[in-house]
Formats: structure tokens, sequence, C-alpha cells
């Protein structure tokens, strides 16, 4: 195994933005759990089929669940966003190692941001489900969010192979 060379690269503009964005969203979603919480039926939803639509519900207290995962992830990520010299990269060369480096590190930062927000907006609706103020997430939202991530990984596998 080839091991790459570190090199100290500090946050961009973009990565501090959608970091803050996505946490200033993901603290909201919490605080609506928390503020709902005491007024939300016993029962609410646990999982959605590939069509948005509530197929098993559960205890209440399940919707802490998500939040948790979804504070483990961002700080999984956001150590991995540590370590680009440790990705598998297409086209690493010696003169491009920090354009590399840095378009890897922001890929993972869009992807964390991205899976944040997701998580912010199921947390929301999943209260508003059980309060019978919504029915779902829509027929829409499962190739909606496919096609964010795949054409997130695709814009930047595409700029690493341009540089």
């Amino acid at each position: 195994m080839n091991k790459q060379q570190k090199i100290a690269l500090p946050r961009s503009v973009w990565e501090r933005f959608f970091d803050k964005i996505s946490l200033i969203l993901f603290l909201s979603a919490v605080l609506y759990v928390i503020t709902k919480f005491g007024s939300t039926p016993a029962q609410v939803p646990v999982h959605y089929d590939g069509t948005g639509k509530v197929d098993s519900w559960g205890s209440k207290s399940e919707l802490f669940i998500l939040p948790l995962v979804g504070v483990f992830l961002w700080i999984g990520m956001t150590i991995l966003e540590k370590y680009p010299h440790t990705y598998n990269y297409l086209n690493l060369k010696e003169d491009n190692r920090e354009t590399q480096y840095k378009n890897g590190r922001l890929m993972v930062n869009v992807l964390k941001n991205e899976i944040v927000i997701l998580f912010s907006f199921i947390i929301v609706q999943d209260i508003r489900i059980a309060i019978g103020t919504a029915e779902g997430l829509g027929i829409f939202f499962v190739p909606i969010y496919l096609v964010i991530i795949f054409s997130t990984v695709l814009f930047f596998i595409i700029r690493m192979l341009r540089n």
C-alpha cells in the first residue's frame, strides 16, 4: 500500500458555510422534536416505503434515534474530512495533490451536509405525520434524494478527473 503525503489544508469558506447551514437546520429539527414531544401521539412513523408512505409505526421515544444517528454521522464524517490523504483518488499526481485533497474533502463535506439536511427533513416530517399535519415524505422524496446524492458524487468525480 502506498502512503500518501499529508498536507495541512485550511477549511474553505464553502465548507464552513455548508456546515453552519446544515447545523442550523439539524438543531432546529431537534428543537422541534423536543418542543412537540409532549403533544406527540404515542405512535410515530419509524419507517417509510419507497413511495414515502409510512409502513411502520413505533414508540415516540424512537423520535430520538434519527437525531442520534445524525450526530454520530456528523462527527464521523467531520473526522473523515481531516484526513483527505487517506481517500482513494482517481488521478492523483504530485502537481495536483493539494487540489485533489481539497476536492475530496469538499465532497465529503457536501455529502455529510446533504445527509444531515435529509435527516432534518425526516425528523420534522415524523412529528408532522404523527400529529396529522402531513401524510408522508412524498412520492418524489426518494428519487430526488438519490439524484442529489449521486449528482454530488458524479460532480466531484468529474472534478477529480479534470485536475
